[in-house]
């Protein structure tokens, strides 16, 4: 976890930043024009997120619940847990630090009951343990890349606008895009395109990046969805969107870790829960969902050896799952909110703790 300029000591001495600085409405866009108020970031499944965790952050008694946004962004989500739940204490986790930025003047209103925290979601429990909370009513997950990063053309996730290759989601760390592009060897970027992007293509989309590199290291996104798309057949480019999609979504994943750093943390969000508290979830693509899937459905299950005649409470469930499926958004946010399309929305109530030992 990162400290940045104007951070303020936890009560431990770590580093948090608490609410107070940012430009949400009024940040520029990629033109560098200012965005109208309210246009800029429109928070995917926000009544059903909210209905999900309401029955753990509304207490009549006890001390304030509190609840963790793994993925603040740019605070739409965030904002609307401190707006409905007025007893709550949000801690807000982003690993980009114009994310939180940008949302640390929004949730100024909020004052202490918003503590926002310059880290990877997976950084879940030492963030809780420097902040001395041993569990936590509430847990919202809101995955993929954030509408500010897909906006701004310079971060490099957009497939439709020219932009450097970058698509770091904190630029101040690991390796970019464009590195992994002309630095991996081409069998390790095949195994990426099918394995991150689910790309049918990604022996003909490999050959023909390797051949391009070798006259030219890339450097900008609009040459390699040039590549990409000469390099696919007529067929290909007629069905699923923009040809180069799955391949930026492959390297999107790989720059940031995005698989192994959820692999971690769905366990350890469930883990932090309190028993009574809830966890919400939402995915954008089938291997970040089927991820989710899998750790909720695990801690659900009741795990003792089969013909015991009475289960013991050890091998009683610890989750009991509050959706049927995968949630969908409904037709009508589809229409008001594109981006919302994708979005797979599962979530899961702590009913035991773990056992000791």
């Amino acid at each position: 976890m990162q400290g940045r300029a104007g951070d303020t000591p936890g009560p431990d001495g770590s580093t948090v930043t608490s609410s107070g600085d940012e430009g949400v409405d009024g940040a520029p866009a990629a033109g560098g024009a200012p965005r109208p108020p309210g246009t800029r970031h429109v928070p995917v499944m926000l009544r059903r997120c909210l209905d999900l965790l309401a029955p753990a952050l509304q207490p009549t008694t006890g001390p304030a619940p509190v609840v963790v946004d793994c993925t603040l962004g740019l605070g739409g989500h965030s904002e609307a847990l401190l707006t409905e739940f007025p007893a709550a204490r949000l801690i807000a986790l982003d690993r980009d630090p114009e994310a939180l930025r940008l949302s640390g003047e929004r949730l100024a209103p909020f004052g202490d009951r918003a503590t926002l925290v310059h880290a990877v979601y997976d950084e879940l429990p030492e963030v809780l343990a420097r902040l001395r909370v041993p569990s936590v009513a509430g847990v919202l997950f809101d995955l993929g890349v954030s509408s500010m990063q897909l906006d701004e053309a310079e971060r490099g996730f957009a497939y439709a606008q020219d932009a450097p290759l970058d698509m770091r989601m904190d630029q101040t760390t690991g390796i970019s895009a464009a590195e992994v592009l002309n630095t991996y060897p081409p069998g390790e970027l095949v195994r990426l395109l099918r394995a991150y992007g689910e790309e049918k293509q990604a022996k003909r989309i490999v050959s023909a990046v390797v051949q391009e590199r070798a006259k030219e290291p890339f450097t900008r996104s609009a040459r390699l969805v040039e590549v990409i798309r000469d390099a696919l057949p007529q067929a290909a480019k007629r069905t699923g969107g923009n040809p180069a999609k799955r391949t930026f979504q492959a390297l999107r994943i790989e720059v940031n870790g995005e698989l192994s750093v959820l692999e971690r943390a769905v366990p350890a969000a469930v883990a932090a829960l309190a028993v009574g508290g809830r966890i919400a979830v939402l995915s954008y693509h089938s291997l970040e969902d089927r991820l989710v899937k899998q750790v909720l459905a695990a801690g659900a299950a009741n795990t003792a050896p089969p013909g015991l005649p009475v289960v013991p409470e050890r091998y009683q469930p610890r989750l009991r799952l509050l959706t049927r499926g995968a949630e969908l958004p409904t037709e009508q946010e589809i229409a008001e909110n594109r981006r919302a399309a994708p979005a797979r929305l599962r979530g899961a109530e702590r009913i035991r703790e773990d056992d000791a030992g």
